[in-house]
């Protein structure tokens, strides 16, 4: 419920800005005064994203759903985690992209979708894959994925109008009011914007982790899942990366960041098994994270939380 009502506070803040730079786009080029016609165009631009989104998702991940004789392992794990949350039996879907990854989306709980990637089936040990869709179905169950998918479309939009008007309004319109002016606003608000967008993001990760640990999957396993995770993304080269550089809100990891979060990993794996067990997540919850002013930087402008300080918080769950 904190989480719903975090994210709904976060959409009431984005819509209002949306709808006041449409507001203020329309008087100054379309020169209408009824605010009852920006305040339907704004629904109408959100609405368009809730029908579209699901699909758009499938087509960019190239999404084959499957049946249980397809993959038992899969559907059986998935099954008896949607039992333990109480939530309706989502699709169970496999992308067929070799970045080691999963994800959720859906309109409503009850169209809810659960993606692993082939990539993530060669990675994770059972017990790694469980802990993994239990973060998944969290997000199923909190109904953040809907939020996210909302909330997604409003940078978007910001980011179209400061473009338009930046590079192909330097004229004045027939009101002497300058169209640049309006394209550095709406600039502005692009960013302000996706700033709360990415704290929405990051945010919804930290109740998923522990969304997972609650049906029943270890701290350590939902850890080591994380580790295998950015590792298998540090191998992959940028060019496989950048092929889903604009959903990286929907996945578990932020792949971009795997070398990165294999380097900080590292530190607190000191057997050099490439997973972090019992006695490493306890050492890491007795120790203190200093995050260097670029580390918290980083973090500001990421879909994801630090991975040290996540990992962290996933000790302190028992």
């Amino acid at each position: 419920m904190w989480l719903q009502l975090r994210m709904w506070f976060l959409v009431t803040i984005l819509f209002g800005f949306i709808y006041a730079l449409v507001v203020v786009v329309g008087r100054s080029v379309l020169q209408i005064g009824d605010f009852t016609f920006y305040l339907v165009i704004s629904l109408v631009m959100m609405l368009i994203q809730y029908m579209l989104g699901p699909k758009l998702v499938e087509w960019s991940m190239r999404v084959k759903y499957i049946k249980r004789e397809e993959n038992p392992r899969l559907y059986q794990m998935v099954e008896s985690l949607s039992v333990r949350a109480n939530i309706p039996m989502p699709r169970i879907g496999i992308a067929q992209i070799d970045i080691p990854n999963a994800f959720a989306f859906g309109r409503t709980i009850r169209d809810g979708r659960v993606c692993v990637t082939n990539g993530i089936l060669k990675l994770l040990n059972d017990e790694e894959l469980k802990a993994v869709l239990g973060h998944e179905l969290t997000h199923l169950k909190s109904r953040d994925v809907l939020f996210i998918t909302l909330l997604s479309v409003i940078p978007m939009v910001m980011y179209r109008i400061a473009w338009q008007f930046l590079f192909f309004g330097r004229r004045r319109n027939e009101r002497g009011s300058n169209t640049v002016l309006i394209g550095l606003a709406a600039f502005l608000f692009y960013f302000l914007t996706n700033l709360l967008v990415l704290y929405g993001s990051r945010i919804r990760e930290y109740f998923a982790d522990q969304g997972s640990v609650k049906l029943g999957n270890h701290p350590k396993a939902l850890a080591s899942s994380l580790y295998k995770l950015a590792y298998g993304s540090a191998r992959l080269n940028q060019e496989s990366l950048k092929q889903t550089e604009g959903l990286k809100a929907f996945f578990i990891n932020d792949p971009s960041r795997g070398r990165k979060e294999v380097l900080e990993l590292s530190q607190i794996d000191f057997d050099k098994s490439g997973s972090i067990d019992a006695s490493e997540l306890e050492f890491l919850r007795k120790s203190k994270i200093h995050l260097n002013f670029g580390d918290k930087m980083m973090e500001l402008l990421s879909t994801h939380p630090n991975m040290l300080k996540r990992i962290k918080k996933l000790s302190e769950y028992s």
